[in-house]
């Protein structure tokens, strides 16, 4: 049981929550005020627990170079992508 506690899949698993926790909070207005900075920031949290499922959980981290420059393109592709479409919003 010691070990499971200690585990980086253990760390990964208890940051996703907390992030799910914070991003929950910023999209019911506890410290944001304004929903495209909101928008925007959940978003962020979003897509920093994309990274980890898919370097952690998916195993990607451990994969060849141009496989996690591919994954890391591809997050930041998607999130750049769906974040100017929250702030061109009129």
């Amino acid at each position: 049981m010691n070990v499971l506690l200690r585990s980086r899949a253990t760390l990964v698993w208890l940051l996703l929550v907390a992030a799910t926790a914070l991003s929950w909070g910023m999209g019911h207005d506890v410290g944001i005020s304004d929903m495209r900075i909101a928008g925007v920031a959940i978003i962020v949290v979003a897509f920093v627990k994309v990274r980890f499922v898919v370097f952690e959980f998916m195993e990607i981290r451990g994969a060849p170079k141009w496989m996690r420059q591919v994954g890391e393109g591809w997050i930041v592709l998607i999130a750049t992508l769906l974040i100017a479409r929250i702030l061109i919003q009129v």
